[in-house]
């Protein structure tokens, strides 16, 4: 939102729960019903612009999808696709999203979705994820003793959802090999509540449940290293928030992660360890610096504005 704002728009949020400037209870996940068109359509009256976040990409949601893709028929749009369909072997069957419309633009979150979707005949602009690169680091002593965490604890970060992909057993290894404590704060999600709960009783190191204590920058300050193994992601933060926050980071070789890497940020591989463990002993600042400045460089909000401009501008869609 802080982008658009940027570049002069005013900005109103709809959402089917949380907090936002409408609420319209039928594009909620857990509805049961898909929203009344009039609803929608009077929540985007007047609207010049529209940006749909992932609603017309995964179906998750498909009645709110067809709801919205019919109201926002031939009007300007911007489609933030994270993770279609064929992304996923659970939905690779479904084959009616990406919605598209010739008035809409397609805006994707790294360069293999864009090949993908060139691949079915959509065109689209590549836009990575942008962050704050001006936030003030967490405070590392006070977040440390509001967990309760020895001095001599090594806190291993796992700053996900606990979800198959997010690799929790190559996590623990990791942890393990590092004779840290696994620090994994999201709740389980999508049926892994059982196996987590086996990993996590089976596990060879401390693991806590603890919530951030504070903000994500205080949780980013009280840990020693990020651990990010993850087999698939869209994108993938963690790693980048580690940058951002002055942490090393141990990552998995997933397709976007390989993306990633090429713009030169400087992480550990999951089977690094002794790396790692020689890092902690002897921080390399140099390290540090280089994976901060490649975040300023690549991924900041200001980058995403630039690529937002260029993208309305061509489309005669800025204020």
């Amino acid at each position: 939102m802080r982008c658009f704002r940027t570049l002069g728009f005013e900005v109103t949020t709809v959402a089917g729960d949380g907090t936002a400037d409408v609420l319209i209870p039928g594009l909620a996940l857990d509805a049961h019903d898909p929203p009344p068109v009039a609803d929608v359509a009077q929540a985007l009256a007047g609207v010049d612009l529209v940006v749909v976040e992932n609603l017309l990409t995964v179906p998750l949601h498909l009645g709110a999808s067809d709801v919205v893709a019919q109201v926002l028929a031939e009007r300007p749009a911007v489609l933030h696709h994270h993770d279609p369909p064929w992304q996923r072997e659970h939905f690779a069957h479904i084959t009616r999203l990406p919605a598209h419309d010739p008035a809409w633009a397609h805006v994707v979150i790294n360069d293999l979705t864009h090949r993908q979707f060139a691949e079915r005949g959509f065109t689209s602009v590549t836009i990575h994820n942008g962050f704050d690169v001006t936030q003030p680091l967490g405070d590392r002593a006070a977040a440390r003793r509001r967990l309760g965490a020895g001095d001599d604890e090594v806190l291993v970060l796992h700053p996900v959802r606990a979800i198959e992909r997010k690799n929790v057993p190559a996590a623990l290894a990791v942890a393990t090999e590092l004779r840290g404590t696994y620090w994994l704060p999201g709740a389980a999600e999508e049926g892994y509540d059982e196996v987590l709960a086996c990993l996590l009783s089976c596990a060879e190191v401390p693991v806590r449940r603890d919530p951030p204590p504070g903000s994500m920058a205080d949780a980013y300050a009280a840990c020693d290293v990020v651990v990010f193994p993850s087999t698939w992601e869209g994108f993938g933060n963690p790693p980048v928030e580690a940058a951002v926050h002055r942490r090393p980071a141990v990552v998995g070789d997933y397709p976007v992660a390989r993306e990633l890497r090429r713009y030169g940020f400087r992480w550990f591989g999951t089977g690094d360890t002794d790396a790692v463990r020689r890092f902690l002993r002897d921080p390399d600042a140099r390290l540090l610096d280089h994976n901060q400045t490649i975040v300023a460089r690549h991924f900041s909000e200001a980058h995403v504005v630039g690529r937002l401009d260029a993208l309305l501008r061509s489309r005669g869609w800025l204020p």
